[in-house]
């Protein structure tokens, strides 16, 4: 870079970030907030606070553990701010995308870590791990917010949640659980509603599924072949006449109701001419295309035990490349009360590639797992930095095109122009 664009970049930055850190206060915070965005943004293999100090002239140590590790400003203010930004910036959204991300650990000390499936290994290991809620376009996406795993042995030693200064109002949240709590601060924060996409680990659950329907989220989740419904409508089976004495009777008995089937049985009854060959999007191997077929099931969760939950309609839609023996990827679906197409089912469900691409980027550019502090503080306003750093890429990367419209346009041509 010239020493003109080096400015212009410097001056893109600093108004980035201007509203967003606000939520600090104190100047000083301001300005180590800035100190830390400005090294995670710079090249070095790094990113833990004494290496990207190196990289700033003028970067104190010091005062930057003290600003990550023990300052009392408020993340989720901090967080809040970007996220009305990032819906801004990312026109033209899709969907909100949800996953978890996992952060190896060699010791036993950093809040979190235990024993546990460990995604970046793909086995259990020691480690952290995080749920994450994404907003996503066709084209890139971001994080919107962050929530810490806390297994349950994290509750029974009372020593080692006070070593990591635990709040006390912090209880033990199932994954789902913390999921719907990331949808229901995005409510709060009144981001625009998308459909939700997600993995089996999500989307296996009756619960979590009905929980998004009571919130009136739109949904696109990815199931387990072992997933049993029924391909005809439940509640549509008679209910036979009541005894003359005891409780009438308000359901079927299960012998009347039909056998539900898993995924994989239903999918080998559909005709050769319910598949239908689909092109999602361009990737760099060439068209991703494959066959897909669709329809409305009714989940049959807890029907064996006689369990009585509100049977609605989704639906199913399956993949089953050519020449497999068998369908590779199953999905619920609820968008609202229409008939949705298939293409757009298909570019849902495979839109999860992108937060993929966000847990890449965020550690192997921005270290966003070389956070070494041990506290439940720290490990929170690491994120919340890391998260800015990363919208403002993606701010760099929307910049660069020809029909480009953020107001920060006119920043960055007024800082070339006194660069001159």
């Amino acid at each position: 870079m010239t020493p003109r664009e080096m400015q212009a970049l410097d001056h893109r930055l600093t108004v980035f970030l201007e509203d967003l850190l606000a939520p600090l206060g104190r100047k000083e915070r301001r300005h180590w907030a800035r100190v830390y965005v400005q090294g995670l943004l710079l090249d070095g293999e790094r990113k833990s606070i004494e290496p990207l100090a190196s990289r700033i002239p003028g970067a104190d140590v010091q005062a930057l553990r003290q600003f990550v590790g023990q300052s009392p400003w408020d993340a989720e203010a901090v967080q809040q701010a970007l996220a009305g930004k990032i819906v801004d910036l990312l026109s033209e959204p899709e969907v909100w995308i949800l996953d978890e991300t996992s952060f190896p650990k060699a010791g036993a000390h950093s809040v979190g870590v235990a024993r546990q499936y460990c995604g970046a290994l793909g086995k259990v290991a020691n480690c952290q791990v995080a749920v994450t809620l994404h907003w996503s376009s066709a084209e890139a996406s971001c994080p919107l917010g962050w929530r810490l795993y806390l297994p349950q042995v994290w509750f029974e030693d009372g020593k080692r949640a006070h070593e990591v200064k635990l709040p006390k109002e912090v209880v033990y949240r199932s994954q789902s659980e913390l999921a719907l709590e990331l949808i229901d601060q995005m409510l709060r924060w009144e981001v625009p509603r998308m459909p939700l996409v997600a993995d089996s680990a999500y989307g296996n659950s009756f619960d979590f599924r009905k929980e998004l329907r009571q919130r009136q989220l739109s949904y696109v989740l990815a199931v387990e072949p072992s997933t049993v419904v029924w391909t005809q409508d439940p509640n549509s089976v008679p209910v036979p006449p009541s005894a003359p004495t005891g409780r009438p009777r308000r359901y079927p008995p299960l012998e009347a109701t039909p056998a539900p089937q898993d995924l994989t049985t239903v999918a080998r009854q559909w005709p050769a001419s319910a598949w239908k060959k689909v092109t999602w999007r361009a990737g760099t191997r060439g068209p991703q295309r494959s066959r897909f077929a669709k329809l409305k099931v009714w989940a049959a969760h807890g029907w064996r035990a006689q369990e009585h939950p509100e049977r609605v309609a989704e639906w199913l839609l399956i993949e089953w490349p050519e020449g497999e023996a068998e369908p590779t990827k199953h999905w619920l679906a609820q968008l609202g009360s229409s008939r949705p197409g298939l293409r757009r089912l298909v570019k849902m469900a495979h839109a999860r590639w992108r937060i993929e691409m966000d847990y890449r980027e965020l550690k192997d550019e921005l270290g966003l797992d070389h956070f070494e502090g041990r506290h439940w503080l720290g490990w929170h306003h690491h994120v919340t930095l890391v998260t800015l750093a990363y919208a403002f890429l993606r701010f760099e990367q929307a910049r660069l095109k020809k029909n480009f419209w953020c107001d920060l346009a006119a920043s960055a041509q007024e800082a070339a122009t006194n660069a001159d």
